[in-house]
């Protein structure tokens, strides 16, 4: 089929709710991706934050394929080794208490909520307010694009679950007016990436760890984006200097394999027993095969260690650019390989034309241009990156 037929069937029979560009990917590589006309590209969106091991990695590939032999999957009404290594690795890791895996990051944050909202029950039947922050992102179900503090995702979905309230991310008095002695969960991104890699202020959420404190509320944070390494620590929190109560992981987590968990402390995951939580396919051995292969990488290749050193260099070139092109370009924040470039016009155009030169990037929240690579790129890679987005960037400063 020609890429031609390839949109026009996609048009006829997929729902439209993608703004797709207009190139069809073949196969990967490392950090790079191909297009059916044999075109390279180097991949600086990751899936979104996705695959962190880049692609076609041959420790990922070799146990995807092994678990494919022997056990696509069965009912967790028995048990798995390869569940339970995977339980067991981010109990450990996170330092909280029990793991229950799912199949995507809206599922990871609505089992988060549910399990806050019988904590809370058990303290109080009509403790049950959650509160989230303005720009946050954290799913697609009616309940996660509720927990969502952007209007547009929730427009024409209504009746939405009650419950919810917004604040300002980074506005602590705007918080602590909001909480009560009825507030269940205060759930927040430690740092915000559909929202335009929005970062906390120094003590932000150690204020928010207070009030939650204070008021016996769960404190959840949404990691789907974040987690797995991508600030440079398995988990943001860790450099943060915060522990919450729950946290949720998804995207990196299989490195493309569908997979989300929940992970809470022991004192919060006790309300949950036999019957009030499941998923068919979560944790299924294929995905936490894949799992497995992802964390014990992580940890044997030394990419925490790259994240940072990779992340430090790529946001120095980035700063580089805003010291060029002062007109074009607000800031540069971020942390690790989740880096954000804010614009001062929309970036649409220049995602576009990275495209056009072999780079795949992406804005969000309108004009902030996110950065997601692989976690195992190199120096070589950020240079290759740059070459394009320097000379893109010069045209529309």
């Amino acid at each position: 089929m020609t890429n031609e037929e390839i949109y026009k069937q996609d048009e006829a029979s997929y729902f439209p709710v993608f703004a797709r560009y207009q190139i069809v990917l073949d196969h990967g590589e490392g950090p790079y991706v191909y297009d059916t006309d044999g075109k390279k590209y180097i991949d600086y969106l990751g899936g979104i934050a996705v695959n962190v091991l880049g692609h076609n990695h041959p420790v990922l590939v070799k146990a995807i394929a092994e678990q494919a032999g022997k056990m696509i999957h069965c009912s967790n009404l028995y048990y798995t080794k390869v569940q339970v290594d995977v339980a067991e690795k981010l109990k450990k890791l996170s330092g909280l208490g029990k793991v229950f895996l799912g199949n995507s990051g809206a599922e990871a944050n609505e089992g988060a909520m549910k399990l806050a909202r019988k904590y809370a029950h058990s303290i109080d039947p009509d403790k049950s307010q959650i509160i989230t922050a303005i720009h946050s992102f954290h799913g697609r179900t009616l309940a996660t694009l509720t927990a969502t503090g952007q209007p547009k995702y929730r427009e024409g979905f209504g009746p939405l679950p009650a419950g919810f309230d917004y604040v300002p991310y980074n506005d602590i008095k705007a918080l602590e007016n909001m909480m009560s002695d009825k507030t269940c969960a205060v759930m927040l991104e430690p740092i915000q990436g559909e929202g335009g890699v929005n970062m906390p202020g120094v003590d932000y959420l150690k204020q928010v760890r207070a009030l939650c404190d204070k008021y016996h509320a769960v404190l959840i944070f949404d990691e789907i984006q974040t987690g797995m390494g991508r600030t440079g620590t398995l988990f943001a929190y860790e450099q943060l200097g915060v522990k919450p109560d729950v946290v949720t992981l998804a995207k990196g987590l299989a490195g493309g394999v569908p997979i989300g968990a929940f992970i809470a402390a022991d004192e919060i995951a006790k309300v949950f027993h036999a019957g009030d939580h499941g998923s068919t396919f979560g944790g299924n051995p294929l995905a936490c095969a894949a799992a497995n292969a992802v964390l014990d990488t992580i940890a044997s290749d030394h990419l925490l260690e790259n994240c940072q050193e990779m992340g430090a260099y790529l946001k120095s070139k980035l700063e580089e650019c805003k010291v060029k092109y002062p007109s074009l370009i607000v800031d540069v924040r971020g942390l690790g390989l989740i880096l954000g470039m804010q614009l001062t016009k929309p970036g649409r155009d220049i995602v576009n034309e990275c495209l056009e030169q072999g780079a795949i990037i992406n804005c969000t929240a309108g004009n902030v241009l996110r950065f997601v690579p692989p976690l195992i790129i190199t120096k070589q890679h950020v240079d290759e990156l740059m070459t394009i987005l320097d000379k893109v960037l010069k045209k529309h400063a």
